[in-house]
């Protein structure tokens, strides 16, 4: 029985590095686009605030015309009730609330040139903004 050892090793230096580029592409990391919640935000915008409370937070986003919030759990797990709400000055409040596991939200908001009014629940105890981001 004989191998060609060349044949092999000029094969493995090709498949090695492209099997090592797909693995990267496909399994998560703790690189850009993996890893945890905290590195990629769901809204757009930049963090404008975040306001902790007893059993999660309330994170604010802004861009020009719109604001956006989600309240994320401190600790993931069971679906437990969970609410966020903006409301525009002038507007009517908006509200997303059920039982989530990980986070209410995301929220977004039109308020060019408005402040904004947001509340954030986790398991009943949230927290609650006055009117912000003039």
């Amino acid at each position: 029985m004989t191998t060609d050892t060349g044949t092999s090793r000029a094969l493995a230096r090709v498949l090695v590095p492209l099997l090592a580029a797909l693995a990267l592409l496909l399994l998560p990391g703790p690189g850009p686009g993996g890893g945890t919640a905290d590195a990629a935000s769901v809204c757009h915008g930049r963090p404008t605030r975040t306001i902790a409370f007893a059993t999660g937070e309330l994170r604010l986003y802004r861009t020009r015309q719109y604001v956006c919030a989600v309240t994320v759990a401190k600790r993931p797990g069971p679906r437990r009730p969970m609410a966020v709400s903006l409301q525009p000055r002038g507007g009517h409040p908006v509200v997303r609330s059920g039982r989530f596991d990980r986070q209410a939200g995301p929220l977004t908001v039109h308020a060019l040139n408005r402040c904004v009014r947001a509340t954030g629940s986790v398991a009943g105890r949230g927290t609650a903004t006055g009117w912000i981001l003039c």
